[in-house]
């Protein structure tokens, strides 16, 4: 099992915008083969003092996926590429975690 993290920071005040192109292409990825989990999470409006937000302007992507050779494959999906090519302008800056099990 491969898990992936991905933060995604956008030009200022233009995250929603990237948010409403990578969902779109949520269910094709979940069709992938090996994809077991896709999700789009932002910070939680107030979760106190323990919270290390994220920011306004950053968006985070939590994956799983059952081997590397299918996250290898994702990164060549069609949807994935046209929603890169659409969003490449909003987008600052991107880091990706792949993380396996301890």
């Amino acid at each position: 099992m491969i898990r992936v993290v991905a933060l995604v920071t956008t030009k200022p005040g233009r995250r929603e915008e990237v948010l409403a192109a990578a969902r779109a292409i949520v269910p094709g990825v979940l069709a992938e083969q090996g994809c077991s989990e896709y999700q789009l999470v932002v910070d939680d409006a107030d979760f106190g003092s323990i919270q290390a937000k994220l920011g306004p302007d950053v968006y985070a992507v939590i994956e799983t996926w059952e081997s590397a050779d299918a996250l290898r494959a994702h990164g060549a999906a069609t949807h994935l590429r046209e929603f890169r090519h659409k969003a490449r302008d909003l987008i600052v800056s991107s880091v990706v975690h792949v993380l396996t099990p301890a």
